[in-house]
Parts: C-alpha cells; sequence; structure tokens
C-alpha cells in the first residue's frame, strides 16, 4: 500500500507541475504581446528599425497625442462609448426578464423559444451583416421616397440596437443557466410574503445573480467595443466611425510614411479601457462563469 501511495503521490505531483507549466506558457503567451504593444507605443519611428525587442531609449508621450488628433479618435472614442454603454443597456433589459420567464416558468412555447435562442449562439454575426444592410437600406429609401429623411443607416442607436440583438443567444443561455441553479426557497418566501412576480425578480432573483451579470457585461463591452465589420458597414459617415474603426482610418492616414510609434498608441488607446474592466471585475467574472451555464 505504501508503494502505491507513493505512485500516487509522484503522479500527482508530476501532473500538477504539468498544469503549471502550461499555465506559465499560457500566460506569458499572452503577457508579452500586451506588454509589447505598451513598450512599441513609447518608442521613437526611429527605434524600430533597429532591434524591435530593445527597450525604448525614452517615454515618448507625443505618440498618444499624435494618435488622437491624426485619426480624431477623441470623437470616434465618444462614439464607441455611447454605442457600447447602450447596447449594454438594451441588452441587459431585454435578456434578464427574458432568460429569468425561461428558466424560472413553464408555459406553452417555451421549449421553442429555448430552442430559438439556443440556435442563435451557432450564427456568426459576421454572416449576416450584408442581409442587415440591406434590410436596412431598403428601410432608408423607403423613409427618403416618403418623408424625405433616412433613419437606420447612420445612426448610433441602431448599431446598439444590432449589437444588442446579436448578443441574445449567448448572454440568455448564460443567465437562464445561472437563475436554473437557483432554489425556488427565495421565490416562494417572497411569494408567502406578498411579493408579485416582478418584484420577485427585480429585489430578490436579479440581485442573486449579480456574478453572471457582471459576467455577460463584461463579455459582450469587449465584444461591442472592439467590434469593426457591423461599424463599418452601418455607419458610413467619417464622423460616426468608432474607435475600430479610427484605428485603420490611422494607419490608412500613414500611407508609406508608416509611423509605428503612432500605430502602436492607437491600438493602447483601443484595448486600455478593456484591460482595465477585466482587472476590476476580474473576481466576479470567474465566479460567473463557474456558476452560469451549468444547466441548460
Amino acid at each position: 500500500m505504501k508503494k502505491e501511495e507513493r505512485y500516487g503521490e509522484n503522479n500527482y505531483k508530476i501532473e500538477k507541475a504539468f498544469i503549471y507549466v502550461v499555465l506559465v506558457l499560457l500566460a506569458v503567451t499572452i503577457l508579452v504581446p500586451v506588454a509589447w504593444v505598451f513598450m512599441a507605443s513609447i518608442k521613437e519611428n526611429s527605434e524600430f528599425y533597429g532591434n524591435p525587442w530593445s527597450l525604448p531609449k525614452g517615454i515618448h508621450f507625443k505618440n498618444f497625442a499624435d494618435a488622437w488628433a491624426t485619426a480624431n479618435m477623441g470623437e470616434y472614442m465618444l462614439n464607441s462609448v455611447f454605442v457600447t454603454a447602450l447596447a449594454l443597456v438594451l441588452l441587459v433589459v431585454i435578456a434578464l426578464p427574458a432568460s429569468y420567464v425561461l428558466a424560472r416558468f413553464q408555459f406553452k412555447g417555451r421549449a421553442l423559444w429555448n430552442t430559438l435562442f439556443m440556435a442563435g449562439l451557432f450564427i456568426n454575426v459576421n454572416y449576416i451583416v450584408v442581409p442587415i444592410f440591406l434590410m436596412l437600406n431598403d428601410t432608408d429609401i423607403y423613409l427618403r421616397k416618403h418623408f424625405g429623411e433616412p433613419f437606420f443607416l447612420n445612426n448610433l442607436f441602431i448599431v446598439a440596437l444590432v449589437y444588442a440583438a446579436t448578443a441574445l443567444p449567448f448572454t440568455i443561455y448564460l443567465l437562464s443557466g445561472y437563475f436554473k441553479s437557483l432554489a425556488r426557497d427565495y421565490e416562494e418566501a417572497a411569494y408567502v410574503d406578498g411579493a408579485g412576480y416582478f418584484y420577485t425578480m427585480i429585489k430578490v432573483m436579479i440581485p442573486m445573480a449579480k456574478p453572471s451579470i457582471i459576467t455577460i457585461i463584461l463579455f459582450n463591452f469587449l465584444a461591442f467595443w472592439n467590434e469593426y465589420i457591423i461599424s463599418m458597414t452601418l455607419l458610413t459617415k467619417e464622423e460616426l466611425h468608432t474607435l475600430p474603426v479610427g484605428l485603420m482610418n490611422l494607419m490608412a492616414a500613414q500611407k508609406s510614411a508608416v509611423q509605428y510609434g503612432q500605430m502602436y498608441a492607437g491600438l493602447v488607446i483601443v484595448m486600455l479601457p478593456t484591460l482595465i474592466l477585466y482587472m476590476l471585475v476580474q473576481n466576479k467574472l470567474t465566479q460567473g462563469m463557474t456558476l452560469g451555464g451549468l444547466k441548460g
């Protein structure tokens, strides 16, 4: 028995060491590119023609000012903040009640709705951008013909609505899985105290779902903030572009005279909000991913 115990203990140590090695390698593959981008963003352009891995000779914050002014990224950032915030509000307002009802109540057509939302998980939004554009464009042609003004294209609210709609399947799947994991005792206690369905959802169940709500907010924030194809397709006016499109404009504006420091500074401007948000909510994110989506 002692030999078997030693053998099992040795195997456990080897497996644990292997897992740590894999995690360290994974962390390195993620951290090194991010650190390199930050380092490159404060270099002078001439430093890129030597050793690209060398440390910067100085801190050149002028790269950020140039990127901000050259690509008009200040205005694009405001557009991104507005679209992302509005899309998240619409998504949470729609998805929370829908997830709660689908998870906690039995009603006619429930299975059909669950199937439709599950099917939505397999639809890549990039494949339906053209049909969405054609549908909105045809509607704008009708509005322009009869009312003189288009509405659906070059409208930040419509882009936010499209973002929220395309994110509904994953969001409802995750939230409904979390709601299913909660005991019904909480609702029954609220009903005994005289609370109605809506009050119970708002005051009892939704506060308990905070970890899962934070998880879906973070995931969808990353998706909306970095989204490029829908924004580029539905927002053709330059003053309505979002940050990812602005970053591409920065690269296009330089043409042959590439300013690498400015480009990497623009990239830092785009990704910095996502890094800050992730660091602030990483504990809640882990908890939400553990508890949400367990029961389908």
